[in-house]
């Protein structure tokens, strides 16, 4: 089962995609979380060039969401909202529903970036995707350098991270089963 991995963070040093990475590598058996590192190169939305063809960027953008059994978000909070560049890859898949029933679940490094969850679970909300709250984890995480292999190395929150990315699975399991 793969796992496509989003970090709303463009920053070399993200907490978020350090939360991501570490994913990767405490994924149960059977599980692949792949982190998707094209935000920053996809264009500007424009409702006008959303035809035939589109951009590389965006069709590769969302050929990686359709070939993804879920997804899982991790971002940080800008001015209690979720950050442009995830936004604008959000509204490239508005019209073309690759996250129409797609397990989706959030991974949250600060606990003060509540307004951002908020938002975002909004907004795959009325995308349609299947929000699973169970597997959603908040880390504290802010104001710590943080790599990805001091979260693996801390018992406690690998713990947290491996359950929360099992209970994903499961839940994706259940989804595909409904349908």
């Amino acid at each position: 089962m793969r796992i496509l991995a989003i970090s709303g963070s463009l920053r070399a040093f993200s907490s978020n995609t350090a939360l991501l990475q570490a994913a990767a590598e405490l994924a149960p058996q059977g599980v692949e979380v792949v982190l998707y590192d094209g935000l920053g190169g996809l264009p500007h939305f424009n409702p006008d060039l959303d035809g035939e063809p589109v951009a590389p960027a965006v069709s590769g953008w969302r050929s990686k969401l359709r070939d993804a059994a879920g997804v899982v978000f991790s971002v940080p909070e800008y001015a209690h909202g979720v950050p442009g560049v995830l936004k604008n890859s959000l509204d490239w898949v508005v019209g073309s529903g690759e996250l129409v029933d797609k397990p989706v679940t959030l991974f949250n490094a600060s606990p003060r970036g509540t307004y951002a969850q908020a938002s975002l679970t909004e907004t795959l909300t009325v995308m349609s995707a299947k929000v699973v709250p169970e597997a959603s984890v908040t880390l504290q995480l802010l104001g710590k350098p943080v790599a990805a292999g001091q979260i693996v190395a801390d018992p406690g929150m690998a713990a947290v991270v491996r359950s929360a990315l099992e209970i994903f699975a499961g839940a994706i399991e259940t989804i595909k089963t409904a349908r």
